[in-house]
């Protein structure tokens, strides 16, 4: 029987050893947090189940006079008709951590139901390969166990890297989990920041600073660069900074955080060009670093990028022989669909299945803000730069009878296509939801599917999605305008 190890819970580990486990390899995970890794425990479940509750205060407050609900509450504050709702940060937490359990829990008995063994601790990859090409990984027991310290070697055909990543600080700026946080330790707030000051406009500096001001919080968002989320598409990203200042955001762009440090009951954030900024709470969100120290990685072989990334090729192999990589510790993309699809590729290479490489042009993406921002396929900054020759239309979701209904006001869908054969190579979707809205884009991306065939697609009416159809009208009629 074949052996597999891997090291590291999270999507690119349990997907790879869910596929082992079916194919029939003797399975081995080792974790230290819990299967699910950062994705379920401390990033993607607990911080979309945040953000649930903040959408639904926001569509409430910016929806309920518009489609003619009443709201008749005594406690109510007349000279407030903006907050109509309240939020129990505590409560919510609680939910939030009790749903990443309960999840996390779903997945160790899916894995140990396929037939895998699942190690809480610590896997260090050993120098050499035995005689027949085998690895050697040497498992340290967590402290919480009765035999805590003691340690277990693992021999292995193959071994799946899948270590993920945590929190980037700033050397100024370190956490104390009260008042100066990172994005791993929001969930333990009892009360709602009365004024937070975010340091990071990426994605999970954005997504936060939206739900805290949806959720009450005062909210200033520090950005280093002009914009918010400076690497998604442009006209997403202006939707988005709009949204935010008039909600009442506090947007600073082009101020570099320097310091953060704790003052009694407020935290005082000091900018690199001498300008402080005071609030009761701060929320450092400035990327993430790849859990590769420590674990004998380059000893054994496999090479790091200058990151302290994993490099991999298309099929999840490293630079060692039998040895793989999957997740956020590669750098290849930072998302929970890319490190499963990572992780399963990898063991089907390995086990010799039949196996389509890594397609990153395939890959949808999504920023849970309010509105959402869903991409995939080429981008605009891939048209600009000429990197690819497409042409673009852009459709206000004002113009859609469903988002009128709904009193939606924000947001539009973009469409990309070759100018010659009319396939369809990329798109953005800002709407509430788009991250469900993006998946006929993406198919279309993935199956090469031309403009004309989407628009000849049925779609419900009155829906958003049929603004998906319109756009491609829209191109198709160019199409067929140039071809004539």
């Amino acid at each position: 029987m074949t052996r597999i190890v891997i090291i590291g819970g999270g999507p690119g580990g349990y997907e790879a050893a869910l596929v082992a486990a079916q194919l029939g390899a003797d399975v081995t995970v080792v974790d230290s947090d819990g299967l699910g890794g950062a994705s379920v425990l401390t990033d993607c479940v607990p911080s979309k189940t945040l953000i649930a509750t903040a959408e639904v205060m926001t569509n409430f407050d910016s929806s309920y006079e518009e489609l003619g609900i009443r709201v008749e509450d005594s406690t109510h504050d007349p000279n407030d008709p903006a907050r109509v709702v309240g939020v129990e940060l505590g409560k919510v937490n609680r939910r939030v951590k009790r749903l990443a359990l309960a999840q996390s829990h779903d997945i160790t008995a899916s894995v140990t139901r396929a037939g895998g063994r699942v190690l809480r601790g610590r896997g260090r990859l050993e120098p050499a390969q035995g005689p027949d090409g085998s690895r050697e990984v040497v498992v340290t027991f967590a402290d919480d166990r009765r035999d805590g310290g003691a340690e277990e070697r693992l021999t292995a055909d193959a071994v799946l890297i899948a270590t993920g990543a945590h929190p980037r600080e700033i050397p100024d700026a370190q956490p104390d989990g009260e008042r100066i946080l990172n994005w791993k330790q929001v969930y333990d707030l009892e009360d709602l920041p009365e004024e937070l000051i975010v340091v990071g406009s990426g994605v999970t500096g954005a997504e936060f600073a939206g739900a805290y001001r949806a959720l009450g919080s005062r909210v200033t968002l520090v950005s280093s660069r002009d914009r918010v989320l400076p690497g998604e598409d442009p006209d997403a990203a202006a939707v988005l900074e709009d949204v935010f200042r008039r909600r009442g955001m506090n947007v600073m762009a082009r101020s570099r955080a320097a310091s953060a440090k704790r003052v009694d009951d407020h935290v005082e954030v000091t900018l690199a060009d001498g300008r402080t900024i005071t609030g009761s709470h701060c929320l450092v969100a400035v990327g993430a670093v790849p859990n590769t120290t420590d674990m004998g990685l380059e000893e054994a072989g496999v090479r790091l990028k200058d990151s302290g990334h994993i490099w991999t090729d298309k099929v999840s192999r490293t630079s060692a022989p039998g040895v793989y990589a999957a997740g956020d510790c590669t750098g290849v993309f930072a998302l929970a669909s890319v490190a499963a699809m990572q992780g399963r590729i990898a063991m089907y290479h390995f086990l010799g299945e039949t196996v389509t490489p890594l397609n990153l042009k395939a890959v949808s993406a999504n920023v849970f803000t309010d509105p959402e921002i869903a991409t995939v396929g080429y981008s605009q900054a891939d048209v600009d730069s000429g990197r690819m020759d497409a042409w673009c239309v852009k459709l206000p979701l004002l113009r859609n009878p469903r988002a009128k209904m709904q009193g939606i006001r924000d947001g539009f869908v973009k469409l990309f296509c070759r100018p010659g054969t009319g396939i369809v190579v990329g798109g953005v979707v800002v709407a509430p939801h788009a991250s469900e809205l993006i998946h006929p884009i993406s198919i279309a991306v993935d199956n090469n599917l031309t403009v004309g065939q989407v628009a000849n697609t049925f779609t419900v009416y009155p829906s958003l999605t049929g603004s998906i159809g319109e756009v491609a009208r829209q191109l198709h009629t160019r199409k067929t305008a140039e071809d004539g």
